[in-house]
């Protein structure tokens, strides 16, 4: 599968990408890796994403998951 959606990871180990023209910021770990269609995550924001013919999209978005530490 080729990814046609330009993505970076920070020298903090996060990633990020353009979507739509904007830089997005798509979480740390919870990024699936290598990604791969159908792939989905939440990041730490709340924000959902999923992988769709190829492009990152931004699928909506739901309370930030709750951390236990």
């Amino acid at each position: 599968m080729t990814l046609n959606t330009r993505l970076w990871m920070t020298g903090s180990l996060e990633w990020i990408a353009l979507i739509d023209g904007e830089e997005v910021f798509l979480g740390k770990r919870e990024v699936p890796s290598p990604l791969e269609e159908g792939d989905a995550w939440t990041s730490d924001l709340g924000d959902m994403f999923m992988v769709i013919n190829g492009e990152i999209k931004l699928v909506g978005k739901t309370e930030p998951p709750k951390k236990y530490w």
